[in-house]
């Protein structure tokens, strides 16, 4: 059974500089760069007329640096796809969508988020549903993944921050 997490976080940069950053391809190879437990790869950036940016990674995780649940998913090491789309919508926000998967594995993990004006800068809300479907353990892979994204989403938007300030 899906289970599906919530999280905000808080951000000085704006939500401008933040969309701004999303369409820089230096941001995302910097980004792929400092997160991961293998290497990964930025496979597209497409920024379009409107402001829509949407972005292809794979990434591959080193087997020995995950869970051994985790493990259980496949006999080596695995390749994770992952999307991103921005969005710019009313309001002055950002509405985003992501999604990873890890082909021939029983894994999946969408998500929503909006990135909104916030008096001190933006906030980031994220709410994401994370499915294994393996019986007798996929429920604990799940709240595994989930508590991953729990951290790495607020580390993700820390990185951005530093990434606009540094070079915005």
């Amino acid at each position: 059974m899906p289970r599906s997490f919530d999280l905000s976080a808080d951000s000085t940069a704006s939500v401008e500089q933040i969309h701004s950053a999303f369409s820089d391809e230096d941001y995302w190879l910097a980004r792929l760069g400092g997160f991961g437990a293998g290497t990964a790869t930025l496979d597209s950036l497409i920024v379009d007329a409107d402001g829509t940016v949407a972005m292809a990674t794979t990434l591959s995780l080193l087997r020995d640096r995950l869970s051994g649940l985790v493990t259980r998913l496949s006999l080596g090491d695995l390749e994770m796809v992952c999307t991103e789309t921005w969005t710019p919508i009313r309001g002055g926000q950002v509405r985003g969508k992501a999604s990873m998967a890890v082909p021939g594995a029983p894994l999946s993990v969408l998500g929503a988020a909006l990135l909104a004006p916030a008096p001190t800068g933006s906030q980031l809300a994220y709410s994401t549903t994370v499915e294994v479907r393996i019986p007798l353990v996929g429920s604990k892979i799940e709240s595994y993944v989930g508590g991953l994204l729990a951290e790495q989403i607020p580390a993700i938007l820390r990185f951005t921050t530093e990434w606009v300030a540094n070079n915005r």
